[in-house]
């Protein structure tokens, strides 16, 4: 459920300028493939834009499970 929803009492929130392209080719990857294993590459991504919040970098490297609807994808893509 944290996948989809992250933390209710500390949500998270993307700069716009952190969404570059390689984070939306990514993401868009990962939610049409289904296949989230580059997570850790999109926190990279993320992090080389800017990204400085622990929240969306801990949850991009952690084990997961990431599925369909991962919030940092969801909200690179603009879904959420």
């Amino acid at each position: 459920m944290r996948d989809i929803f992250g933390d209710l009492f500390n949500p998270a929130a993307l700069s716009p300028e952190w969404i570059t392209d390689t984070a939306v080719a990514l993401s868009r990857e990962m939610y049409h493939s289904r296949d989230f294993s580059a997570m850790p590459i999109l926190a990279d991504a993320l992090q080389d834009a800017g990204c400085d919040s622990k929240i969306v970098l801990a949850h991009c490297r952690g084990p997961g499970p990431h599925v369909r609807g991962c919030w940092v994808v969801d909200l690179v893509l603009g879904k959420s």
